[in-house]
Parts: C-alpha cells; structure tokens; sequence
C-alpha cells in the first residue's frame, strides 16, 4: 500500500491540479460554457464508474418521456463511430456504444444520440425538426462547457467519496469539493434496509450546503431475460451452473445476486465496457463446453448483453445467454425532484 502512495501519489497531485486548474477557468468564465434554450438535466458522478447511472437515467427518462420529447445525449463510449451520431431502430452497440443502446433499446420511442462535444450534439438537436423539449445529458458532469439546468450527481454507498481519492490513485475524477456544483445528491447501491442513522451519517460526511438535497437509492434485479430480451422461461434451479460474464467496473453485486439462484457460479471479468473479440467468445464458449453440469447457463448484465448479442457466438451457447435488468428503487421520497424538474421543464420548454 505504502508503495502505491510513493508511485501513484505524485500523479494523483499532478491530476487533481490540472482538474483543479479547469474547473477555476470554467467557474471564472474564461473557459467558455455554453446555454441552451431548451432545458438540459445532467446525470453523473465524480468517480469512475460503477453508480448504477443507466439505471438511474432510465428511471428518469421513464418519468419525462410521458409528457414531453425526450432526448438523451451521451459520449458512446468505446463505439466505434465518431462524431455525432443519432440513433435509428438499426444502430447497434457499435454504433452508438452499450448504453446509449440499452436505452434506445427501452425507450424507441425517444430520441437518443452520442457525440463527445456535448454543445455540438445539443445544436445538432435544437435544430432538428424533431426538437427535443428536454435534454438528459448522460455521464455530463464533467463536461462544463454545456450549463445544465439541473445537476444531479451519483455517489456509490460502497465507496464512500469522501474515503477515495484523485485518480489514478483512486477512483475520483475530481475532488469532493466539486459536489458543490450538484443541485441532488443520491447515494445509490444502499442497503434497502438502510437505518436512518446510516443516512445521518453520510449526510454528515458528505457535508452538503443548503440549497443540495440528499436522496437514496437501492437496486431491484428484475425478471431474467434472454439475450433478445424476451423473457425466460424459468430460473435456474439450485443445482445448475451459471457461467458468469462481466465487462463492467464493479461485478460483485451482480454476482452476489446470482448466488441467490445457485451456489455454483464460475466467473469471467472483462475490463468495464470490453469489446468482445473473436478469441473472447472461443474462451466463453469453451469454458461453457467444459462445465459438467447437465443444467448449466451463461449469465450477463444488461450493458454487456448489448454487446454479447451482436458476437458470433455458437447457437449452443448462445440459447443458453441470459441477462438481469436492474433498477432502482428510491428509499427517500422522489416526488419533490421529479416535480421540479417537470415544473422546470414546462416553464422552459420551447412555445
């Protein structure tokens, strides 16, 4: 541990400076931040990966896309495309990246686009023909150029922010100070019998001002699926075997799920948001072969089955690739965030 503060240590000061630097240039104006006429809502974090924010930005999407246009806007991460791209029924993973395509997935119905200039993407869409009414900027947080109206930030109950630190030292993108900028704070992955002293004391920690408001939220596995997404026939039983594999940043929840279904779980991690290769799907298919279990299953989440099901993998194996949808489930009252981003959003929306 000692070693890893003398190596990383210096290069975490050196990063937190430049992040540091930024932010003073952006908050002074001589970093330019550009304003929309059609309200923008952020969805991040300070950390890297690992919030349950898709989730979160479905939940949100579900709310608003009852009663206005919806856009979403994300980077596409690790697609292989550039520029700005706007989803079609026709895009894939590839195209547009995992989650982004998970979402376009859910809601077709809306209207989803990636592009890693933000203020690009956002003029592209205010000019479109189909104008969005609101715009959920995904994974923004960082991106200062774009001024959202309303800041919402996601800090993970298992790794306390307050406890990590700057990159590559830890897992912060920028310092704890930068919370400031959030209008809601939601602690997700708690524990849904959270106590409320537990909640007192991260309010504590947290040390949010006045004018923040704290919030809290476990995750809900949802009805297992097939990698079309239909649903499953049936669960597993307690004597299969489940091939579990992963390409996001943190697993073990997701396999702690999977032991309700069964005790016998083998597991093979990929880096978070892995383009599966040729020699990626060999070792799965493989290792599947080899499992001597009569009743044996190949479990993923929902990010990487975007992903799994555009690989040429053998119809053996493939019939037998299941996923688990999360969400959240608020263990605060919701209400007053959603009315004011509704009351927002009709006060803003273009006439």
């Amino acid at each position: 541990m000692l070693l890893k503060y003398l190596l990383l240590g210096p290069l975490s000061l050196l990063y937190g400076l430049g992040v540091d630097i930024r932010n003073r240039l952006f908050d002074r104006r001589l970093l330019k931040i550009r304003e929309f006429d059609v309200p923008i809502i952020c969805i991040g974090n300070i950390t890297v990966g690992g919030t349950g924010k898709t989730p979160h930005t479905e939940a949100l999407i579900g709310e608003l896309r009852r009663d206005f246009r919806v856009a979403c806007l994300s980077r596409g991460y690790k697609r292989r495309t550039s520029g700005f791209v706007l989803a079609t029924p026709e895009s894939t993973a590839k195209d547009i990246g995992d989650e982004p395509m998970q979402i376009k997935s859910k809601f077709p119905d809306i209207i989803v686009a990636v592009d890693g200039n933000r203020a690009r993407a956002i003029e592209r869409l205010s000019q479109s023909e189909d104008k969005p009414e609101v715009i959920i900027l995904d994974d923004g947080f960082q991106h200062r150029s774009v001024k959202a109206d309303i800041n919402i930030l996601l800090v993970d109950f298992n790794r306390p922010v307050n406890e990590d630190h700057l990159l590559p030292l830890g897992r912060l993108r920028e310092s704890v100070h930068a919370m400031g900028r959030a209008n809601y704070v939601i602690v997700t992955k708690c524990p849904a019998n959270i106590s409320p002293i537990e909640k007192r004391i991260i309010a504590n920690r947290l040390d949010l001002k006045a004018y923040q408001q704290l919030l809290f939220t476990s995750m809900r596995y949802g009805s297992i699926r097939k990698i079309d997404g239909s649903a499953a026939d049936s669960a597993p039983s307690e004597d299969s075997t489940i091939l579990c594999v992963t390409g996001i940043a943190n697993p073990q929840p997701y396999l702690e799920h999977l032991k309700t279904l069964t005790s016998k779980i083998e597991h093979i991690r990929f880096p978070d948001h892995h383009n599966f290769k040729e020699t990626d799907i060999q070792r799965i298919t493989e290792e599947f072969d080899h499992i001597p279990s009569q009743e044996k299953h190949i479990f993923t989440t929902e990010k990487d089955a975007m992903r799994l099901k555009l690989c040429d993998m053998p119809a053996k194996a493939k019939e037998h690739l299941y996923y688990i949808p999360i969400e959240p489930v608020p263990l605060t009252p919701m209400e007053q965030l959603i009315k004011n981003i509704h009351d927002h959003v009709r006060k803003n929306q273009r006439k």
